[in-house]
This record gives C-alpha cells, sequence and structure tokens, in this order.
C-alpha cells in the first residue's frame, strides 16, 4: 500500500444545513503514486477543495477514508504531518512579521530548519524574506507560502492554486523546480484551474465534476484526442453546406478564403467532399488540454464545444 501515496475509498462529504444538503464528494476512489506529479482538475464547486481539507484532515468525510502513505489520514500520527507540505488556495499570515519570521516559526513547530536548503528556495523564486507580510504583493505572499510548504523537504506536497499570483517566469521557474523536485521521488498533489500549467508538469490528471471524478489519464492519453481542428483555405468560394454535411465535421467558422472546423475520424470524407474544389493549403491542430478538459466536463457536447471554440476565437 505504500507504493499509494494517496488512496480514497468511496471518499464522501456531504454539508448540512437547516434547509438543505449538499454533496461535495462523491464516493471518490482515487490512488496518487510515488513520484508523480498528479493534476487534480474542476471549476469551482466541483469538489477540489473538500478533497484537501479531508486528506489533511481539516475536515472529516461523511463516508469512505482516505490514506496517506497507507496510515488512515484522519487519525494519522504527527509524525506523517512531517511528511507533508501544503500550500493553501487562500494564504492568511500574520501582517506584522516579516517573511524569515514567518519561516522561523514555521521550523520552530516543526522542529527543524535548514536555512541553506531555505535560501535556496528564496533565490530560485526570487523571494526577499526580509520584508513585513503586510508590505508583499499577492506574488510574493504566494512565495512565502511555496517557501514554507517546501522547505521541510516533504515527500508530499499538496498545493491548491500553485502559481496563482505568480509572473510567467517565475512560473516556469517552479514548473522546473516541481518536475525536479517530483524526480527524486517525491509527490506532488496539485489542484489547479490553469490547464496550461497542467499540461506543462503533470504526468497524470483527475478531472472531478459535481463530487465526482469522471476521468483519470495521463497527459499524453488526454491530449491524443479522437478531434481535432483542421483549416482549409480555398482559391475560390466554397459553400459552407459542402463541409457541413460530411461525416465527423462540425463546428464550421468561415474564415477569409475557407473554413475552420472540428473533425472526428479519417480524411477520407472530407477528401472526398472536396475533390473538385482549388485546395490551396490546410492545416491541422490539436485541442488544447482547455479544449479536451471541456469535453470530458459538458460530455463532449456539441454545444459546449461550441460556445468553447467561439471564445476562443474571439480571443484570439
Amino acid at each position: 500500500m505504500e507504493s499509494f501515496v494517496i488512496q480514497t475509498e468511496n471518499l464522501s462529504k456531504v454539508y448540512q444545513s437547516r434547509k438543505q444538503s449538499v454533496c461535495a464528494l462523491d464516493k471518490l476512489n482515487l490512488t496518487v503514486q510515488r513520484g508523480e506529479v498528479f493534476g487534480y482538475l474542476g471549476p469551482n464547486g466541483a469538489g477540489k477543495t473538500t478533497t484537501i481539507r479531508i486528506l489533511l484532515d481539516l475536515i472529516r468525510p461523511t463516508e469512505g477514508r482516505a490514506l496517506l502513505f497507507g496510515e488512515n489520514a484522519n487519525k494519522s500520527s504527527p509524525a506523517l504531518r512531517q511528511r507533508i507540505g501544503f500550500l493553501p488556495g487562500e494564504l492568511s499570515l500574520w501582517k506584522n512579521l516579516t517573511g524569515l519570521q514567518v519561516i522561523q516559526y514555521a521550523g520552530r513547530v516543526r522542529g527543524h530548519l535548514d536555512m541553506a536548503y531555505v535560501n535556496q528556495l528564496s533565490e530560485r523564486l526570487k523571494f526577499d524574506p526580509s520584508k513585513k507580510v503586510r508590505d508583499y504583493s499577492s506574488g510574493n505572499k504566494r512565495k512565502l507560502g511555496l517557501v514554507l510548504a517546501f522547505m521541510h523537504k516533504p515527500e508530499l506536497v499538496i498545493l491548491d492554486e500553485p502559481t496563482s499570483g505568480l509572473d510567467p517566469l517565475i512560473q516556469q521557474t517552479f514548473n522546473d523546480f516541481l518536475r525536479h523536485y517530483s524526480a527524486e521521488g517525491n509527490t506532488v498533489f496539485m489542484s489547479s484551474h490553469v490547464l496550461s500549467e497542467v499540461q506543462a508538469v503533470c504526468d497524470r490528471v483527475g478531472i472531478l465534476r459535481d463530487g465526482r471524478l469522471k476521468a483519470v489519464e495521463r497527459v499524453e492519453t488526454l491530449t491524443h484526442a479522437d478531434f481535432r481542428w483542421v483549416t482549409v483555405r480555398f482559391r475560390d468560394a466554397v459553400p459552407p453546406e459542402l463541409l457541413a454535411r460530411v461525416p465527423g465535421i462540425s463546428q464550421v467558422t468561415p474564415l477569409e478564403h475557407g473554413y475552420r472546423f472540428r473533425m472526428v475520424g479519417e480524411w477520407q470524407a472530407l477528401l472526398h467532399a472536396i475533390r473538385d474544389c482549388y485546395v490551396l493549403d490546410i492545416q491541422t491542430e490539436k485541442p488544447s488540454l482547455e479544449e479536451i478538459f471541456l469535453a470530458y466536463y459538458n460530455d463532449v457536447g456539441d454545444s459546449e464545444m461550441a460556445e468553447a471554440a467561439e471564445v476562443k476565437e474571439g480571443e484570439a
């Protein structure tokens, strides 16, 4: 069981109030292996933070159980806590203390402080620990939180939206650090909605919807989706109906001298349909992880995918 750093068995959480009950987590069965970076995906309200709070014994499940390193997360010893680092989504710190004072306090609580490693982390993140917390920007507060999460070299790090507020260069530095950290045999469980970040650093991802785990896949498997975006440009005008009636083609969008559309399946039907047209150019592109995520989250509904494509086109 030690091969699984995290294991949940029918993990459920129902929040009760006088007026209603809300199921935040519904029979979650999940395993995270040693040495992997696991991305936990889902929009707000999907159950990501509830999962993390149960793993850290901040709240108790309604049913099921969670195991960390083979031990029950809700009955674990203080020694187990020494093996875990945590960065919450909302970081609340002592405003009148300096970053260094916060770090020193955390070191005293844990019983060990390796200042050489703290300095190494701070330098890598370009973090100045001499300032008071109240003077830090949101990005620098996030850096302090990362230092606190990693400073005792934990075997498991649980991160809730770790790069929120960080500038792109520091995000890239942190991504590189995560890859090296996991390569040393440590495990990272990362909740995020930044799908480009997940695609860059994660080995596997779990997709959560309304408290239910919809899929667990390796990133390369997810990105090898069964559809692609195709752009075809013609010399002469071609009616959109010619493409729209081809099997496997949907979401046909007019472009200058051509069309962009979503295609599933083989090329033969498309090539047969445009055999009499003068084709200037054909380009294909793989769907982004965000589009794949939306496909899972919306049960691959064409209307939702169309809306996502329109948003993407509008942003471009």
